[in-house]
């Protein structure tokens, strides 16, 4: 580990090397006369490096037959490259292989395969440019989504995967059963209650911003909805940021801030991989993601973005209506045919939003904005939540809930109460925003999904 330096190093060195040691697979070998030439990737990048070995050396006897898949050792000199397209090689002079690979059944050969194919294969695939690239991105947004918080003085926060509430009200949460004692049947549940996994680390989010006034979560969240489609997954990422004496216009500020924040980085980190998807995956990527930094994020209240709907001429497969819920279809419309830029859709209809969210004057709505993106739909869900006692209590009661297993939550409304607001970002959705996949299985290493959980 110490002496070795990684592919991107090494392609990006100033000058040439008299000694360096790269580990990497094997992507392809060409034999020629006198001599094999090896394409060298160690994840580090997209690039490969171009590894020579000399025929009649010891480092060619040590290759034997090591073909693409084989893990492998060089060491060797850095020198400028003869060939197009590639500034260094490395001359090896000493080779060692740690791992073989059966060229008749190792499943990734140079050539395209399908996403679908891939998938069977998700413990391989990261091997592949695409995947690769892909799980590279997903670091660099990973980084860029602390350093945002961070530098707005955000606490990191890690609330509980286990949970006994029913955050959004929906009831499509998974239940944990474990019993304990009892072997003839007669045991009781672990925690002496129903045990579910989390939906949302909200509501303990919030009872930390009340403490220490801005903190984020950004952890594996679960929900248990029999849905195949390429937004939905049973496993997910989600970031949750809630700020204590805040209202909705200051979390929408905070979306728009962090979304711009990621793309940014994104763009200057990852130059090399985001072209990949430009090319291959998402024609035009690249410039769409530029154009999203260069205006603000339009709004508009829910009740002008129905008129737009109506008004739009469109026939869209779920007839629009006051009151509904949007559609996939009707956000994209607004983000990519009306606004053409992401949008921030706010004050929806109380029926159709959870009970947490604050009430507004006019009775019929609640403080609950949703950001729209183009080619995505909603990307991040938010709302200024309610801090007035009766009015939460109230609301619990409508949506069907039992107040006293909010005990806690009430309580937080019952001592120094306070405006405060939040939202939760899909962190699978914006990588699908950032690389133009359009399949969320494809955006997480290990994909869970109804039916499926291999690997």
């Amino acid at each position: 580990m110490k002496d070795r330096t990684l592919v991107a190093e090494a392609l990006g060195s100033a000058e040439p090397m008299e000694r360096l040691r790269l580990c990497g697979w094997i992507r392809t070998r060409r034999d020629l006369s006198g001599f094999s030439f090896l394409e060298l990737n160690d994840g580090s990048c997209l690039a490969n490096m171009q590894c020579l070995v000399d025929h009649g050396t010891g480092a060619h006897e040590a290759l034997g037959q090591a073909g693409t898949g084989a893990a492998v050792s060089v060491e060797g000199e850095l020198v400028a490259s003869p060939g197009k397209g590639q500034r260094w090689e490395v001359r090896v002079r000493e080779l060692e292989v740690f791992g073989q690979a059966d060229p008749e059944t190792y499943p990734l050969q140079k050539k395209r395969h399908s996403d679908e194919f891939l998938r069977t294969i998700a413990h391989l695939r990261v091997r592949t440019n695409k995947y690769g690239a892909c799980f590279r991105i997903r670091s660099e947004a990973a980084a860029a989504i602390h350093e945002f918080f961070r530098a707005r003085s955000f606490v990191w926060v890690h609330t509980p995967v286990l949970t006994g509430s029913d955050c959004e009200g929906a009831g499509e949460m998974f239940r944990v059963t474990t019993e304990v004692g009892g072997q003839d049947g007669t045991g009781r549940e672990f925690f002496n209650r129903r045990c579910h996994l989390t939906v949302s680390g909200q509501l303990e989010a919030e009872a930390l911003a009340m403490g220490l006034g801005r903190v984020y979560t950004f952890g594996p969240t679960f929900r248990a909805e029999n849905s195949n489609t390429p937004r939905h997954a049973a496993e997910f990422w989600m970031i949750e940021p809630e700020v204590a004496f805040a209202d909705l216009a200051d979390v929408m500020d905070l979306g728009e801030g962090l979304v711009c924040h990621v793309l940014e980085h994104v763009l200057s980190r990852c130059e090399a991989d985001l072209r990949l998807f430009d090319e291959y995956v998402d024609k035009g990527l690249v410039g769409r993601l530029k154009e999203m930094l260069e205006r603000p994020f339009a709004r508009v209240d829910y009740a002008e973005a129905i008129r737009i709907l109506e008004a739009g001429g469109k026939a869209f497969v779920y007839p629009v209506a006051f009151g509904m819920d949007l559609q996939t279809e009707h956000e994209r419309y607004l983000a990519e045919e009306h606004f053409k830029r992401p949008v921030a859709v706010y004050d929806f209809p109380e029926e159709i939003k959870a009970f947490y969210m604050r009430g507004n004057d006019d009775g019929r709505t609640v403080a609950a904005m949703d950001i729209l993106a183009p080619r995505i739909g909603e990307l991040v869900g938010g709302s200024q939540r309610e801090e007035r006692m009766d009015r939460l209590e109230a609301r619990l009661r409508k949506a069907g809930q039992d107040p006293e297993n909010y005990w806690w939550y009430l309580d937080l409304r019952r001592y120094g109460s306070v405006p405060h607001a939040g939202f939760g970002m899909g962190f699978e959705r914006l990588l699908m925003l950032l690389t133009g996949i359009a399949n969320i299985r494809d955006v997480i290493p290990f994909p869970r999904t109804p039916g499926s959980l291999d690997f």
